[in-house]
């Protein structure tokens, strides 16, 4: 039987990364995989035993990094303003950081391995994100709303200001990047709309 070597593991893992992102799950094989990687097809069912398990296991491990992430410095007991800052800063620095990882992931909430990817590490993060909202609420420091209503004021601005980062240009092929003083004045105009 052949060992695990780490780096061809990486190696593998990040050629699944890159050909998901940019061919989507639909074009992902097996086959491509070991050609990108210049690995015999054997070889990946060395770390994984099928592709539906190389998808999973890196959409686990993508979800626990992205999670433990947000959560950094985040306690569900801070005043609305502050928690909502740390979470704008923690999502910014992973999404920005990790483009590949990010985008991989975006693919993976719209997938049928949504349920089984995300259901491995959302149990700690909705605990408390929903602590943080009723603790918000129960302070009236936040209207009370449905979560998409909350969610779409509170983190799309914000995944829409990466989006034009990452695309290099805004509405109408403005050049963009983003930025602190960006990133803070579109902040303030989301805390003005969920404050009551």
């Amino acid at each position: 039987m052949r060992t695990r070597d780490e780096n061809k593991e990486q190696l593998v893992r990040q050629k699944a990364l890159e050909l998901i992102v940019n061919q989507g799950l639909e074009g992902f094989s097996m086959q491509k995989l070991a050609k990108a990687a210049a690995v015999s097809p054997a070889t990946l069912y060395i770390y994984y035993k099928d592709k539906e398990d190389l998808i999973t296991q890196i959409g686990i491990e993508i979800g626990k990094k992205f999670s433990a992430t947000i959560l950094q410095n985040f306690d569900p007991t801070l005043p609305f303003a502050e928690g909502l800052r740390i979470q704008w800063r923690n999502r910014a620095k992973y999404a920005i950081e990790n483009r590949l990882e990010t985008e991989f992931y975006q693919q993976m909430r719209s997938s049928s391995f949504r349920d089984k990817v995300m259901g491995s590490f959302m149990g700690e993060f909705k605990t408390a994100m929903g602590q943080f909202v009723h603790n918000s609420v129960q302070r009236g420091e936040l209207s009370p709303m449905p979560i998409e209503v909350f969610w779409s004021v509170a983190y799309a601005p914000l995944y829409n200001l990466i989006q034009f980062h990452n695309e290099g240009h805004s509405l109408g092929g403005k050049r963009f990047e983003f930025s602190e003083e960006t990133m803070n004045q579109t902040f303030e105009l989301v805390l003005k709309a969920l404050k009551p």
